[in-house]
């Protein structure tokens, strides 16, 4: 089997994955409401999968065929909320498709976001 070949393969998976993920993927970019920012966090997973194989041939030049692929899947698992120098971690429970929940859940988790330090604050004044 053509070593080289195959190491072109997963050069160009890998390279592609790298393009689709990286770390502003997994802690997304802050979102400023108010006094409040909400920073996004998610789960990425993938997979890759590559093979090859030489095949006889009547040349010297061998024949190869080979093919490779990957899958990504990103899923929001929670939001940091930010406000007045405090952080809360507040999860998302995936019922739905994940991108579906995080638009569906946005104006919930600003107010429970809301509710938290305002709760913080009643606490701190009595």
């Amino acid at each position: 089997m053509s070593e080289n070949s195959i190491k072109n393969i997963m050069d160009v998976t890998m390279d592609k994955l790298r393009a689709m993920v990286d770390a502003n993927t997994i802690i997304g970019d802050p979102i400023v409401v108010g006094d409040i920012t909400l920073i996004p966090v998610s789960k990425v997973s993938f997979g890759v999968a590559t093979g090859g194989s030489d095949f006889p041939s009547k040349t010297q030049s061998g024949l190869f065929g080979g093919g490779g692929g990957a899958g990504v899947t990103v899923s929001p698992v929670a939001f940091i909320a930010v406000s007045g120098g405090n952080a809360k971690m507040m999860p998302v429970y995936n019922e739905l498709s994940s991108a579906e929940k995080a638009i569906a859940m946005a104006p919930e988790v600003l107010e429970k976001a809301k509710e938290l330090f305002s709760k913080d604050k009643k606490e701190k004044n009595n």
